[in-house]
């Protein structure tokens, strides 16, 4: 189950808590760990979008609300590689030694 975990983790490995026990090694793999689940969600989003977009069967209504999830799919993803790069920047700037 962890190999698991780790393969689905954007950047991340899990550690024992003895190997490193840092606030930074801690905030910076929970809020990866968050933003990578969040990023696997967008793109679940955007796969649905598409399911939907291709069964619409040419009905105004159901092509726009499938364009429309995977505009908000595509935007949520945009956000959460902005708020990694972020996250990142903040941490090693303010919590490095």
């Amino acid at each position: 189950m962890k190999d698991l975990i780790t393969k689905f983790a954007i950047g991340t490995e899990l550690k024992d808590v003895a190997d490193d026990n840092t606030l930074e090694a801690d905030v910076k793999t929970i809020l990866s760990t968050i933003i990578g689940v969040l990023g696997f969600v967008c793109v679940v989003v955007m796969i649905i979008g598409g399911v939907n977009y291709m069964t619409s069967s040419g009905d105004a209504g159901k092509v726009k609300k499938a364009k429309d999830t995977i505009l908000y799919g595509l935007i949520g993803l945009i956000v959460c590689v902005l708020a990694f790069a972020l996250v990142q920047f903040v941490i090693g700037t303010i919590l490095a030694n």
